[in-house]
Parts: C-alpha cells; sequence; structure tokens
C-alpha cells in the first residue's frame, strides 16, 4: 500500500447513518486493515465533515485525550451494534457510561423577531461530554433503528457497515465505486475463464 496515498485518505462516509459512518473509520483499505483515525485533528475533521461540530468549535483536551475517547467509543458501539445485529443481548455498560457523562439542557434561541427555537446546550469539558450527542444517537440506533436493513458489505473483504435505505431495500456493497464495481469486474472475470 502506497502510505504517501494513504495519509490523503480521508475516512469513507457512505453509511447513510453517522454512526455508521464513525464505525467506518477502521477499515480496510487494498485489502489491509487501516485506521483513518491518526490524530486528535484526524476526529476533529471528521467531526466537522459529518457536521457534528462546526469547524474550530472544538475545544483544546490534552493531546491525544480526543483520539483515545473516539475509538474507545467507536468499538463500544461497534460491539453493541454487532450483537444487537446478531440477535444477542449486549452489556449496555460502557455506553451507558458515555451517556453519563453528557450535561446538557435546553436553551431558548430568540435570534430575530419569528426566529424562536431551542437548542441543547451541551457541556464540553471532557472528550465524553464532547462526543456524548454520538453516544445518544448510537443509543438510539441501538433502540430505533432496524438491524434488517444495518448491514455490512458484502464483498468479502470490506468490512463497511452501512443502512439501507434504498427503496427496495436491496444494497448489497457499501458503494458500486468500491466493492460494487470490484464484483463484478470478478464475475466479468470468471465468465471470461470459463
Amino acid at each position: 500500500m502506497n502510505m504517501t496515498a494513504t495519509a490523503l485518505l480521508e475516512p469513507y462516509v457512505l453509511a447513510d447513518d453517522p454512526v455508521l459512518d464513525m464505525l467506518n473509520t477502521r477499515a480496510n483499505v487494498d485489502g489491509e486493515p487501516f485506521e483513518f483515525w491518526q490524530s486528535d485533528a484526524d476526529v476533529e475533521r471528521w467531526l466537522v465533515r459529518l457536521g457534528w461540530v462546526a469547524e474550530g468549535a472544538t475545544p483544546v483536551f490534552e493531546v491525544g485525550s480526543l483520539l483515545a475517547t473516539a475509538k474507545v467509543l467507536r468499538e463500544v458501539i461497534r460491539t453493541l451494534l454487532e450483537q444487537r445485529k446478531a440477535g444477542e443481548q449486549g452489556d449496555p455498560a460502557a455506553l451507558n457510561g458515555f451517556l453519563r457523562k453528557a450535561v446538557s439542557h435546553p436553551q431558548l434561541m430568540w435570534p430575530a423577531p419569528g426566529e424562536v427555537r431551542l437548542e441543547r446546550q451541551r457541556k464540553q469539558q471532557t472528550p465524553e461530554q464532547f462526543l456524548s450527542p454520538i453516544a445518544e444517537a448510537a443509543a438510539g440506533l441501538l433502540v430505533d433503528g432496524d438491524f434488517n436493513l444495518i448491514r455490512t458489505c458484502e464483498h468479502p473483504e470490506c468490512v463497511l457497515w452501512f443502512y439501507d435505505r434504498t427503496k427496495a431495500h436491496k444494497r448489497r456493497w457499501c458503494s458500486m465505486a468500491l466493492c460494487g464495481n470490484r464484483h463484478k469486474v470478478a464475475e466479468f472475470r470468471k465468465r471470461k475463464l470459463l
């Protein structure tokens, strides 16, 4: 694998669900396991890209703590989603730990006449508090998600998750560009050899 090209890669955003996109920040690239999150800046860039936070709105934490916390949360979510998908009972203690650390309250916003809205204000003193909206979204997905439509790509070398929101619910690949075309090419080659 060309490490220069790898350094330029951004995590895949193709799952049709931001929680599943978080799982996809650890994936296979050119058939090899690859960790897209190498630094706090990588996590922050991903959070901005997916709209979890505004650019420049990440508090300053101890170096490496945002990365470490995000990876722990990602793997906690991965374990619970895998268990839910398999029809097993999971232990929500670790995710509940993240949820317990969330400190928030509703705030009435009235920026102009006729523009009244309610926004949730959150404490962001720790990485756990900062990432709590993702923990809440994961808990919501575990409760309300249709696990018949939450899948992993059918390509044998791919580990990416997606939520099949297509009308016919027949999505098989993380993306036609990544794995669907690889499958088509492999099938074409098989037919040519016969």
